[in-house]
């Protein structure tokens, strides 16, 4: 549905020229959910204002539905704009204008309506965000959950095939922020509608996007399926983004990772569960069948999407045949292990160390 080529913006700045987009290349599909995540200032607000031309680029192409739209004159853009909607973080309602009155406006400037028309629509648009008995407030008279849902239905009024928004949550409470989020998805499934959002919080990413974009300098430094992205990230600047990244307990990792006997090994490991493997007792299963013993560090089991996943931080401990014993019992699992760190502790050796010392 968008291809976005060699994309670059740059601004001239008292003589002097800042990037803030550079060699962009992104492909989102039609229905689904795309998300464009950063840090302030990384680019992503001009990236999304890209994708209708409220910022033209300085170089590249945004193919929308087949047509480069960077070659449009002004009364094609006039026209494509009616078929892309937006979402703005500060609603952007006209206040004078009554709830009714705001989500009828987009569809009077098209001329294309007659009042019973525009009337019916109206009556639609409220009874998908849930605002019929709003209809004759004023957006001062509204909640700030309340005024964002407004600002939806007018983006939705011209039947647009896609939907942009701009840090559509991030000037709402994390209850109704989750509320607009829950509408938005509704939104996507109910119409088909293609969503492209910005946002600085991993937690709206994981809620509603089907793959995503993280944007830094104005670069995208990773993209991909969201629960790939998500759980195990690849870019610094993904992992900071990450809020289920906790950091460990290095003070309670050493304190373990000296608790080996003889020959024993001590892994640490992190074991990354998708789909309903989440729900079983999978290690309970493993530590009944092996002698090595498994202690849980640290871990969660929450939902990204519809998607039910597990991560869990693991330190393994036992004797090389039982660590391998362990391991490919995960592997059988289909449990993703990735080997965060392993000390061979060694009681004689540690003795040693320790006379050393003294």
């Amino acid at each position: 549905m968008i291809e976005i080529a060699q994309l670059e913006k740059h601004y001239q700045v008292q003589g002097r020229q800042i990037s803030a987009l550079r060699n962009i290349n992104l492909d989102i599909a039609q229905g689904e959910v795309f998300g464009i995540i950063g840090r302030s200032g990384a680019g992503k607000s001009t990236l999304l204002r890209a994708l209708n031309l409220l910022e033209r680029p300085t170089s590249g192409k945004v193919v929308f539905e087949g047509e480069d739209i960077t070659q449009f004159n002004t009364q094609q853009l006039q026209e494509l704009r009616q078929r892309i909607g937006m979402v703005f973080q500060h609603f952007n309602l006209l206040s004078a204008k009554t709830v009714a009155q705001n989500i009828e406006f987009p569809l009077k400037l098209t001329g294309k309506y007659t009042a019973q028309q525009r009337a019916s629509r109206v009556a639609e648009l409220l009874d998908l965000v849930g605002l019929q008995e709003h209809a004759a407030k004023y957006p001062a008279q509204l909640s700030g959950g309340q005024k964002q849902r407004v600002g939806i239905a007018r983006a939705l009024a011209n039947y647009p095939h896609l939907l942009l928004c701009d840090e559509a949550t991030s000037a709402l409470d994390p209850e109704t922020t989750q509320a607009i989020l829950r509408l938005l998805l509704d939104i996507n499934q109910k119409l088909g509608l293609t969503i492209v959002l910005i946002t600085h919080e991993m937690q709206v990413i994981r809620s509603i996007c089907d793959r995503v974009a993280v944007i830094d300098g104005g670069e995208i430094v990773e993209t991909g399926n969201v629960v790939e992205v998500f759980l195990h990230p690849r870019h610094a600047v993904t992992q900071s983004l990450v809020a289920e990244n906790q950091a460990l307990d290095l003070s309670l990792l050493q304190e373990l990772s000296q608790r080996g006997q003889g020959s024993s090994l001590s892994y640490l490991l992190r074991l990354t569960y998708v789909g309903s493997a989440t729900h079983e007792p999978i290690l309970s299963r493993i530590a009944s069948q092996t002698k090595a013993e498994i202690t849980i560090l640290q871990g969660v089991i929450a939902r990204i999407k519809n998607t039910p996943y597990g991560q869990l931080i693991v330190e393994l401990l036992g004797e090389e045949n039982e660590i391998d014993a362990v391991l490919k019992l995960l592997g059988q699992a289909d449990i993703r292990v990735d080997v965060l760190n392993h000390l061979l502790t060694n009681s004689a050796a540690h003795s040693q160390t320790q006379a050393q010392e003294k």
